[in-house]
């Protein structure tokens, strides 16, 4: 069955390997922003343009654009809306679109920082020392993304929406990990991040990690994710891994979790749309990912 897949900020400089994972996986790619013309507009087989997340019809309007649009399928991305995607998912379902996303409690808590630390503290997964007081060096906001607003201010600074870390120790890995309707995760991909830009990896390499693995499997285990997820952490030379952020959806660096198992498309659509027994693929450790710009060109009216 061919599918209308929409996806979010379409403008992002990385959406084009999941609007071609749509594409190869035989269904139709809906891209959707605010900005009528970004770049997804070109690359997708259709677009719909999103109302502002300011907008205080925000919902009913989405909800509109959805069904007018026929789109069966949302596969959320922008962090500033994952929870009311989360919280009106059986709405959604209801008028028979799927929404692949955890539920709200577990999106509630991973959208925020202070949350997410307490959580991992309680279900004893280790993430550096964290505090609503300037306790530490490190600077973040309570609720962000991409290490946009993550500094070392040197000095006392007001602390309103921001929260204080101690500096993590040994190599940054970012996983990216499947999850299927129940929570189990399939596929943990861990990705050793050789180069980053704006937040964004640019390269890097798809490492067999035990201890990353393992504790990967019990947050998991612990949190109820469904979907795509995406776990920042860090490995010392003692092979100790430490948790620093927690991203309850699909991520930019994905596209190496991808080529280096299957199309995480067709397996969202298998897990949530149907009973089909998925039997995870060997994962190609090594595999290496190197990103560069592309030109788009295309005729203004």
């Amino acid at each position: 069955m061919t599918l209308r897949i929409l996806t979010e900020a379409s403008g992002s400089l990385v959406i084009g390997y999941l609007i071609k994972a749509i594409q190869e996986a035989g269904h139709i790619s809906v891209a959707s922003d605010i900005d009528s013309h970004c770049v997804g507009r070109y690359l997708a087989d259709d677009f719909v343009l999103m109302p502002s997340k300011n907008d205080p019809h925000l919902w009913q309007k989405i909800s509109q654009i959805l069904v007018e649009s026929k789109v069966d399928f949302v596969i959320p991305s922008f962090d500033e809306t994952l929870l009311g995607w989360a919280e009106r998912k059986h709405h959604f379902s209801k008028l028979g679109i799927t929404v692949a996303i955890s539920e709200p409690d577990v999106i509630k808590t991973f959208v925020d920082k202070w949350l997410t630390f307490q959580f991992l503290i309680e279900n004893s997964i280790p993430t550096p020392r964290t505090s609503l007081v300037q306790d530490f060096p490190l600077v973040k906001p309570r609720y962000g993304h991409g290490g946009q607003g993550v500094y070392i201010p040197g000095k006392p600074i007001a602390m309103d929406g921001l929260l204080s870390q101690e500096i993590a120790e040994g190599e940054e890995y970012t996983v990216d990990v499947f999850c299927d309707g129940k929570s189990n995760p399939l596929y943990i991909v861990p990705r050793k991040r050789i180069s980053v830009r704006d937040g964004k990896s640019t390269q890097g390499v798809v490492v067999y990690h035990k201890e990353i693995i393992e504790m990967v499997t019990r947050l998991c285990k612990a949190a109820g994710f469904i979907g795509p997820i995406n776990v920042q952490c860090f490995s010392s030379g003692a092979n100790e891994v430490s948790v620093i952020e927690v991203n309850p959806r699909i991520a930019g660096g994905m596209a190496l979790g991808f080529a280096a198992t299957e199309n995480w498309i067709s397996l969202l659509c298998d897990c949530l749309l149907s009973d089909k027994i998925v039997q995870p693929k060997p994962v190609k450790y090594g595999l290496q990912m190197m990103r560069y710009y592309a030109e788009l060109f295309v005729p203004t009216n």
